[in-house]
């Protein structure tokens, strides 16, 4: 038979690692349910990251649409000013054309103003030559 003593010893030993194990189980227990705590925290966090992602990404994407849409406006008005900028080039170059016959026409006319004046003054001057030779025929 085991010594009493020794039993009430190893007893006593018992119940202090009994204490301990209790206190680690407590310890554990708590740590779990920081850890649980903490990974929910976690997880709220994450979720939370995602949806404020989700919101930046719509965001964006709303931004691209809204920009690609501007962009097409844009290229519309280009578009009708290149359309407006071939219109005024062809009536640049019709009344280019226009301005160029014009002045060929007033070129010609005073050609032939000039060349009426000529003859006239040609006329002018043979008449003069009639005149002082007649002149000339009664003083003699």
């Amino acid at each position: 038979m085991p010594d009493p003593a020794d039993t009430e010893r190893r007893l006593t030993a018992l119940e202090a690692r009994v204490d301990d194990v209790a206190a680690e189980a407590r310890a554990a227990r708590q740590d779990a349910i920081a850890a649980r705590h903490l990974a929910a925290a976690h997880d709220r966090d994450l979720a939370d990251l995602g949806v404020k992602v989700d919101a930046n990404r719509r965001a964006i994407n709303a931004l691209g649409v809204q920009t690609a849409a501007r962009f097409d406006r844009i290229d519309e008005r280009f578009e009708q000013i290149d359309v407006r900028f071939e219109q005024i080039d062809e009536r640049f170059n019709r009344l280019e054309a226009a301005m160029h016959a014009g002045f060929a026409e007033t070129g010609r006319g005073f050609a032939e103003m000039r060349g009426r004046l000529d003859g006239a003054a040609a006329g002018y001057q043979h008449i003069v030559e009639l005149l002082t030779t007649l002149l000339r025929d009664d003083q003699r």
